[in-house]
């Protein structure tokens, strides 16, 4: 009896340490650190400047930033002085070719757990604000961009009909579908019939030629009367064009969002009984992450050969340059514009903070994006910016990052639009002031609905020239230029998700810390709990009651520990439970604890 109750002031003085300890942790958190007495200030900021250049991020920067511009200065080069064969190109563009391989390969798992994991940790008033601010955020930014991007190109004017003499007649390309039949591709999409298929493949719709013959019966009938007129009773048969849905390899990432979303929600609001699932997408995800590090070695490497092929595949760099350079030129100052003023100023207005160190912040993935052409395989490095530089809730992340590298698309609204009038301008057609309202709209809903994947941008394009008319074919005169102008919109479009996941987290940060502060509360209670039920006599009459509360304080402990295991906050709040009723490592819900021992006996 002595012993125990020698081990129970033990533990309750460790308790009161590790609180003391943490309260003082709280209050220094914010405290500046001066200059050390004795050090002179050059020496501090060469250990300073030591110390950035040992990060491993700040290192990673410097490699992708060389890698770009490498690849760029030599591959003009190259193209001034030689022109390359085609397989040559092809062999250049091989390392590339890896890294994006690498990147897709962990987008499907990366998503789905972190989706299922972020909303599974959110009650559903927590998940209803944060989806409901993102989703407002997505669609007021995608049609800023698509206004600036109009109000550019009609005041630089940069189509002129002399163009299309420079760069000739477009190639006919394949009929599209118009608004109504991509809106339903859309919803199709948006629920896919066969999960697993929504991995490799998505819907769309095509026109395709049908046959159709006539009716034989009055034929049959003449012929009755007249054998030899059977054959011309008989007729022709009829081609009709009709629209018909089929499959693309390509990921159905808006499919995957959706179930991922249902998923975790229903998961969420399981309770208990769905801790482990949780527990096992949430450690899928980390998993993930951890993988992204090791490809992240590789990415240096593989953005060189990326940009260095694409540079290569120019033809006509001289010609291109002087057709096109004012049509760029748009492009460029207005995704600009859009990035260092519009979105600046919505994250300064909404949370009063420099904007700019923000974007220092997420740097990494905005280079990232630069070569990679795709916000999609950008997200794993957009999750470590957000989550390690800036310190954002990874509650939010996992929720609105996967949303917005599929449904936020401001640059490539702001391309379609300025491209779209552009390809008006130079066949000298005039838009009216409704016509240019149609094409706002289209753009604002089409890059909505446009995949995170390279290139999506001009299949989406297409929905906006038909919807006023223009020619579809002309979209191949711009093609000599996307691979560039793909690359900026796409560094635009992450960094519009990533300024999102910002003014999310400032908006939601009281509610989601009320949250964290309540489960803490409940530790405690459930600390204090476990305190009483180990001093508790073990008499005859109290055995019963005993063995209660340890169950109901065992249930407690793993409710409360799965929670804090799922918001990764959980170490220095877990610190200060007693050693005995720790959960154990290898099976993070198994209460381990020697007084525990007779309770289902």
């Amino acid at each position: 009896m002595e012993m125990d109750e020698s081990e129970n002031q033990r533990k309750t003085s460790l308790l009161s340490e590790h609180k003391n300890s943490e309260q003082h942790t709280r209050r220094n958190s914010g405290r500046k650190i001066s200059y050390t007495e004795g050090l002179s200030a050059t020496e501090t900021k060469m250990q300073m400047v030591k110390r950035w250049f040992c990060d491993f991020d700040n290192i990673f920067v410097l490699l992708t930033v060389a890698a770009v511009v490498l690849g760029m200065t030599i591959g003009l080069a190259v193209k001034i002085y030689a022109n390359p064969s085609r397989r040559t190109i092809y062999l250049v563009s091989f390392p590339g070719e890896l890294l994006m391989n690498m990147f897709k390969m962990l987008i499907i798992p990366l998503i789905v757990s972190s989706l299922v994991a972020g909303l599974a940790n959110l009650d559903p008033k927590s998940s209803g604000k944060i989806g409901s601010y993102a989703l407002i955020y997505y669609v007021v930014t995608t049609l800023l961009a698509t206004v600036l991007g109009i109000a550019l190109v009609l005041s630089i004017h940069p189509g002129n009909p002399n163009i299309r003499k420079n760069l000739g007649e477009g190639t006919t390309e394949e009929r599209r579908p118009e608004t109504l039949d991509s809106v339903m591709d859309l919803l199709r999409n948006l629920f896919p019939e066969n999960l697993i298929q929504a991995c490799i493949q998505q819907q769309q719709s095509f026109y395709v030629n049908v046959t159709a013959h006539p009716k034989y019966l009055p034929a049959i009938r003449d012929a009755l009367f007249n054998s030899s007129e059977l054959a011309d009773n008989l007729g022709e048969p009829v081609t009709e064009e009709i629209v018909k849905p089929r499959y693309m390899d390509s990921t159905n990432v808006l499919g995957l969002v959706s179930f991922s979303i249902m998923f975790g929600l229903i998961l969420g609001q399981m309770g208990d009984k769905a801790i482990v699932m949780v527990q096992f997408f949430s450690i899928l995800s980390e998993v993930i992450m951890h993988m992204v590090k090791a490809v992240m070695l590789y990415s240096p490497f593989g953005i060189f050969f990326l940009i260095l092929g694409k540079v290569l595949e120019i033809e006509n760099l001289k010609e291109t340059a002087t057709s096109l350079g004012m049509y760029m030129l748009t492009v460029i100052s207005g995704l600009a514009i859009h990035c260092l003023g519009t979105l600046a100023l919505l994250y300064f207005v909404f949370t009063r903070k420099n904007p700019f160190k923000f974007y220092r912040g997420v740097f990494q993935a905005w280079i990232t994006a630069l070569g990679t052409s795709s916000s999609a395989a950008t997200l794993p490095i957009t999750f470590r910016c957000l989550e390690n530089n800036l310190k954002i809730d990874k509650r939010v992340t996992r929720f609105v990052l996967p949303i917005g590298a599929t449904i936020n698309m401001d640059g490539t609204a702001l391309y379609e639009a300025v491209a779209s009038i552009f390809i008006a301008q130079i066949n000298a057609k005039d838009l009216s002031v409704v016509e240019v309202i149609v094409v706002s709209l289209t753009a604002t809903l089409a890059a909505i609905g446009a995949a995170s994947v390279p290139s999506a941008g001009l299949v989406t394009m297409m929905l906006v020239l038909t919807s006023v008319g223009l020619p579809t074919k002309d979209i191949s005169l711009i093609l000599a230029v996307d691979w560039m102008l793909d690359r900026i919109r796409t560094s635009i479009n992450v960094m519009g998700d990533a300024v999102g996941a910002g003014i999310v987290d400032h908006l939601c940060r009281k509610e989601l810390e009320a949250k964290d502060a309540e489960i803490e509360r409940e530790l405690d209670e459930a600390v204090e709990e476990y305190t009483h039920i180990i001093t508790t006599p073990t008499s005859t009459s109290a055995v019963d009651n005993n063995k209660q509360g340890r169950r109901r304080w065992s249930k407690k402990r793993m409710s409360v520990a799965a929670a804090l295991k799922l918001q990764e906050n959980a170490s220095p709040i877990s610190a200060a439970i007693p050693t005995s009723a720790m959960v154990d490592h290898t099976n993070p819900f198994t209460v381990r604890d020697e007084h525990l021992e007779d309770i289902d006996a």
